[in-house]
């Protein structure tokens, strides 16, 4: 059997592969073109089995992979697969839903802390000599926030939002939630809520949904006009969930108090991405994930799909 793993340095570049390397004839390679095909399936050629990060496999591959019978999907989001055709063709598609949940609430935090309390910076003026020349024994560059009391809204309410909110109510903040079906397992003190009134009451808005057609652009001028004036937004799910141009407009005006995100619509980011000269936008590149502990579970599950595939009993199968 061959394996070919079409992405895999963020995750191969410390982490042992002997495992994977067990169930078959393995290639692995550090990184595909995203926008090439022909290199794709070059590199695919053969092989049975496809292990893709972030490499994206649509219908022209997929048809034309002669001996592919199963894509595994190393991250939670499986937006760059072609759901459609990989049914057509009999393959199949499995993620890893769970692996990352701990570390993006934690992630999520970090950015609302970082907004909220600018250690960043005033550990920065502290370095460059501002506090030692101040007068007092205290000072602050720029206005501080405390959460508690605060309104925390989440859009969608799977598992990293549900970590959030344990955060949330941590920090004594209210706690309320979209998603578009019913929870009826939802902690006692946090309450569902329709959308509107979620984006017009929360003091902090946070995004945990995945990447569709239905989510693209979910945040766009028309949500932020219905924001609170002030709001924070965190984004720790998909760069394509905001209109970001408008997004930008709001942070100028002061609408949007501060935006933190972790993902950006086209990635790495694009020098002309409106965000990167907003206001009070706090950029990360895509580490929520990336924890040593993080990467290693993603690595086991990814194995353990594989391997209960191989046994004809797959999990975590989407589409």
């Amino acid at each position: 059997m061959k394996i070919v793993l079409l992405d895999g340095y963020a995750l191969n570049h410390d982490l042992n592969w002997q495992v994977l390397r067990q169930l078959g004839n393995c290639q692995l390679y550090d990184r595909t073109p995203v926008d090439d095909d022909a290199e794709i399936l070059k590199r695919i050629g053969d092989a049975e089995i496809v292990l893709t990060h972030k490499t994206p496999l649509d219908d022209a591959v997929i048809r034309q992979a002669p001996k592919l019978t199963y894509i595994g999907v190393m991250g939670t989001g499986y937006d760059v697969i072609d759901l459609e055709s990989a049914k057509q063709h009999q393959v199949t598609v499995t993620n890893i839903p769970t692996y990352a949940t701990a570390a993006v609430a934690q992630f999520t935090f970090s950015l609302l802390l970082e907004i909220t309390g600018q250690v960043g910076l005033h550990n920065q003026l502290v370095h460059e000599g501002k506090w030692g020349k101040t007068a007092d024994f205290t000072f602050w560059d720029k206005p501080l926030l405390e959460l508690q009391g605060k309104t925390l809204g989440l859009i969608g309410y799977g598992r990293i939002a549900q970590k959030v909110a344990e955060l949330g109510h941590a920090f004594s903040m209210k706690v309320i939630f979209y998603n578009h079906r019913p929870r009826d397992n939802a902690q006692s003190w946090a309450k569902q809520v329709e959308l509107a009134d979620l984006v017009k009451t929360a003091d902090v808005i946070s995004l945990h949904v995945i990447q569709t057609p239905d989510t693209i652009g979910l945040i766009n001028q028309t949500t932020l006009d219905q924001m609170k004036d002030g709001v924070i937004l965190l984004n720790t799910a998909r760069g394509k969930l905001v209109d970001e141009s408008a997004l930008a407009t709001a942070l100028n005006k002061g609408k949007v108090s501060a935006y933190g995100t972790d993902v950006v619509s086209k990635e790495p980011i694009q020098t002309t991405n409106p965000l990167l000269t907003a206001k009070n936008c706090y950029i990360t590149p895509h580490i929520a994930w990336a924890p040593l502990e993080t990467r290693e579970r993603l690595l086991t599950i990814t194995v353990n799909n594989l391997k209960s595939y191989l046994r004809d009993v797959p999990q975590n199968v989407v589409g």
